[in-house]
């Protein structure tokens, strides 16, 4: 499968929204799929700058959520030492 870049992405939506030219037309032109053009215009409209964020990358709002879980995950793994020491504190303590 052939993959694009951001900007190559970028020119191809600004072809359509900027010089008002239509999707079939430029899909043509540019040798992809008119649904894969509608697709980028989508992502663009919903995501503007932060669209195509690349192979690895996320759009922020997902890396936020990734973050998040990581933490998460961290502190309910620190949860699970400590309720192990406090049992064994606990059972050295009577």
């Amino acid at each position: 499968m052939k993959r694009f870049d951001k900007q190559f992405k970028l020119e191809a939506v600004a072809m359509v929204l900027e010089q008002e030219r239509s999707v079939p037309v430029v899909a043509k032109e540019l040798g992809i799929h008119v649904n894969t053009l509608y697709k980028w215009i989508n992502q663009f409209e919903n995501h503007k700058e932060d669209a195509f964020p690349g192979s690895g990358n996320l759009l922020p709002e997902n890396e936020e959520i990734r973050r998040l879980k990581k933490m998460i995950a961290d502190l309910q793994e620190e949860n699970a030492i400590l309720k192990k020491a406090t049992a064994i504190f606990a059972k050295h303590q009577k």
